[in-house]
């Protein structure tokens, strides 16, 4: 197999011409190559008046032997109690997966609802402002991946991405994924794969066990023995023996966190970020990044990346949705908190991105280990506050924002949060320095990303959870100050977004059974 990079096509020509251009540039026929496959495809958008697609090719030649492909090989079974997994998300539904095709029959403990009641009590909560506690954007199957954009970018590299990306093709993902330089599922094709993968572990061996929650752990030593779970439907509670627990509870179990913190898991106060969503006009995003090619129907929702120093801090552009909306992503009554998701088809009328000012325990009063978490709570309660205490959001246009000065009507931009938003000062629920992080990197931002400052661009309030406020140290065996307890993914601070926290749910398994 032969790796061809930095192969280029115009916008208007087909793919069919990659086949005549992979073998010019290895100066053969096109009859002499057996095979091509995309490995990557990207828009190289950076001259505005020439833009075009860039490929990666794998080639393979007639009569020449192909290298075989380094595969995922499946971890030895290590025989014992069945592990136990705490959480459905990306992590914990990676670990359940190469468990159960390691024939270990694992239990997944999950507080919410399968994804398809979730999404009609998520719906609900948009429609209406109706919070249910266990099942929202937080909790549920899937976990907070679920109503996102379904992004599979990732900083790591690492054999086990393969295996996921593979699975979720399997599973019904598109299969443009494997190629696509930023590649995303959307959120309405997760329903659908979460559901196949359900299937696929239970057919394995392995068990769901929905609403229910794990309320307390009991050790002999500093090694665990049992874990004591509450049916939230029923209230009942029992007692399982547990030696091996994969903790990966994402970081919106706030009560999760501060059972285990009095039960004396060890845990870290850790940096993280805060901030507000920005709203613009897709056709807006699509004319600042594509120039006069911003409406040309290959290229799709424009998308950007931006980071700036501002005061010191770093703040930056994160989870942007193009396409999409934002979301209502409360899971605690009197507190709000806003994410954003996208369709596969990113086709909406608006995008939206979190804008995010890094904070750090030093940040934060008091000496508990959550009390980053409490500082996340704090804001967020007075979101809820400053929007009516009824989960409308408080927004803000961006000109008015920097000005000071509390917006009375929009411009171009409706907002798209649901159930409702409120014209608000937002800087009454965000810290001084904050806001003036804020400040200074829109107007950065601005210069980096025409109309990224635009007067009528939205702002709403408030991103408070685009990552742990914890991170649970893990030794040598993955495991915890507590042997047994396996911290894992993002809620366990080692992940940042979807295919990472599948990555580290799979490296936790391989711990467990190697």
């Amino acid at each position: 197999m032969i790796r061809l990079n930095n192969i280029s096509l115009s916008l208007d020509s087909s793919e069919d011409n990659l086949l005549k251009k992979a073998a010019r540039a290895l100066k053969v026929s096109p009859k002499d190559i057996k095979h091509l496959e995309i490995v990557k495809k990207a828009i190289d958008a950076r001259n505005k008046k020439n833009i075009f697609f860039v490929y990666t090719l794998d080639v393979e030649l007639k009569d020449v032997v192909a290298a075989d492909k380094i595969a995922y090989k499946l971890p030895r079974i290590r025989p014992g109690v069945r592990p136990i997994i705490i959480g459905s998300g990306p992590a914990g539904l990676f670990a359940a997966l190469i468990l159960s095709e390691a024939g270990m029959n694992p239990i997944i403990v999950e507080r919410g609802y399968p994804v398809n009641e979730r999404t009609l009590h998520v719906e609900e909560f948009f429609k209406n402002g109706k919070l249910n506690p266990q099942s929202n954007v937080q909790f549920g199957e899937g976990g907070a991946g679920t109503f996102s954009d379904g992004k599979l970018t990732t900083g790591i590299k690492d054999i086990r991405i393969q295996k996921v990306i593979d699975e979720l093709i399997a599973l019904g993902a598109p299969k443009e994924i494997k190629y696509l330089a930023k590649p995303h599922i959307g959120t309405d094709n997760l329903t659908g794969i979460l559901v196949n993968m359900r299937k696929k572990i239970e057919s394995l061996g392995g068990e769901y066990w929905f609403n229910t929650q794990l309320v307390d752990i009991n050790t002999k030593g500093n090694r665990l023995e049992s874990i004591v779970l509450e049916n939230l439907l029923t209230k009942e509670t029992y007692e399982l023996d547990c030696k091996h627990l994969i903790l990966a509870i994402g970081h919106s179990a706030r009560d999760t966190f501060e059972m285990l913190e009095k039960k004396g898991l060890y845990m870290e106060a850790k940096p993280f970020s805060i901030g507000l969503r920005i709203e613009h006009k897709q056709s807006t995003i699509n004319k600042a990044q594509y120039g006069a090619f911003w409406n040309h129907p290959k290229l799709g929702a424009a998308d950007y990346k931006l980071s700036v120093n501002a005061d010191g801090r770093g703040v930056y552009t994160f989870c942007m949705c193009p396409g999409g909306q934002v979301v209502a992503a409360a899971s605690e009554e009197g507190r709000l908190t806003v994410n954003g998701m996208s369709h596969y088809k990113r086709d909406l009328d608006n995008a939206n991105s979190a804008i995010l000012v890094s904070v750090s325990p030093s940040d934060f009063s008091g000496d508990s280990q959550l009390k980053g978490m409490y500082f996340q709570r704090e804001i967020e309660a007075k979101a809820f506050a400053l929007g009516g205490q009824n989960y409308f959001a408080p927004i803000q246009l961006v000109g008015d924002f920097l000005s000071d000065k509390i917006s009375t009507s929009l411009g171009d931009v409706l907002p798209s949060y649901k159930p409702g938003y409120q014209f608000a000062d937002l800087r009454e629920c965000l810290p001084d320095f904050v806001v003036d992080s804020l400040k200074s990197a829109i107007r950065q931002m601005g210069r980096k990303l025409q109309y990224f400052d635009s007067h009528d661009a939205v702002l709403t309030a408030v991103e408070s959870r685009s990552s742990s406020p914890v991170r649970i140290p893990r030794g040598n065996t993955f495991e915890s100050n507590i042997l047994g307890i396996i911290p894992c993914g993002e809620g366990a601070g080692y992940s940042g977004g979807i295919m990472s926290s599948c990555v580290d749910g799979i490296r936790c398994v391989e711990a467990l059974v190697l």
